[in-house]
């Protein structure tokens, strides 16, 4: 018990809706442009930024860093580390994908034992997942997730050692409200860089897929990540200045569909409802301007409600 009291996991403290918090939080934006307020309207809804889980995230993410030493990343990007074994518990959905009981895909999971059984999975983690690593044998990492309670074995073959660092780049999506905003810390205080709309992932499975929640590094960034069509090995077309945090799910701006090869700055569908296939679509000066500032393996997405 007292090793979990020092174990502070971050998303336990998102519900609690906090007053007071330790976190200090200024404007001090970076990128201008489509910028929103920190409350507006969508239609007949008021629709804000939540500022007051955003500074308990930021609180919680301190005390979690000042807790542990070593920090490292899921990673089974389309499987590439091998399919997970099937969990203790799990459903198969009507598209027949398979999902632990917790609603986290087997494809591109990765398998978290409990300490007194690595026969077989309890659960899975996702792609790109912020931990902190315990210890290590032969064989597996002692790890706890950012985003749940715990602690659990992971087979190395799944994890990227990141080492002690200290996460100052943080990018906060709004599921509930489609909006984005940067944070970068600057002594002991958290400047807002951007504010701005977006749209998340619609659930409209097989090839629309909520944005899941949770708590990634960036990954990967590329100029142009190439789609395609659904249900279909054609090419689509592309979506400028995408940065990768878990799975297929990106950070890129306005797609362009071919044969056009022009970029689109915005698009009206920005802040509405959730309609992109698991990725967060941004303005593409907006996508670039992340693109620009994150740092891979050292930048933060948070994904929340």
């Amino acid at each position: 018990m007292m090793i979990l009291r020092h174990y502070i996991t971050i998303l336990f403290l998102m519900g609690w809706g906090w007053n007071s918090f330790a976190v200090k939080i200024e404007k001090k934006l970076l990128y201008d442009k489509h910028t929103l307020q920190d409350t507006y309207k969508y239609g007949k809804l008021e629709r804000r930024f939540q500022w007051d889980k955003i500074s308990v995230f930021l609180d919680s993410l301190e005390a979690f860093q000042e807790r542990n030493d070593g920090y490292g990343m899921l990673r089974n990007y389309k499987n590439a580390n091998g399919v997970a074994p099937l969990t203790r518990k799990y459903v198969t959905n009507k598209y027949k994908q398979i999902q632990d009981t917790f609603g986290v895909n087997r494809y591109q999971g990765i398998p978290l034992y409990r300490l007194d059984d690595v026969r077989v999975p309890e659960r899975y983690g996702r792609d790109g997942a912020y931990v902190s690593v315990i210890s290590d044998s032969a064989d597996y990492f002692q790890v706890i997730p950012a985003t749940f309670g715990g602690i659990w074995h992971v087979p190395k073959k799944y994890m990227k050692l990141i080492g002690p660092l200290s996460i100052k780049k943080v990018i906060f999506v709004d599921r509930t409200n489609q909006n984005i905003a940067t944070l970068e810390q600057e002594g002991a205080t958290w400047l807002v860089r951007s504010m701005n709309p977006i749209t998340t992932g619609a659930n409209r499975p097989p090839y629309q897929q909520p944005t899941p929640p949770g708590i990634y590094f960036i990954q990967r960034k590329l100029s142009e990540m190439l789609f395609l069509k659904d249900g279909s090995d054609e090419e689509g077309g592309f979506a400028p200045y995408a940065s990768r945090f878990t799975g297929g799910a990106y950070l890129h701006g306005v797609p362009v569909n071919y044969p056009d090869n022009k970029l689109i700055e915005y698009s009206w569908t920005l802040g509405t409802t959730p309609r992109s296939h698991m990725c967060v679509r941004n303005a593409t000066s907006h996508a670039k301007f992340m693109y620009d500032w994150s740092e891979v393996e050292k930048t933060l997405v948070i994904v929340f409600d």
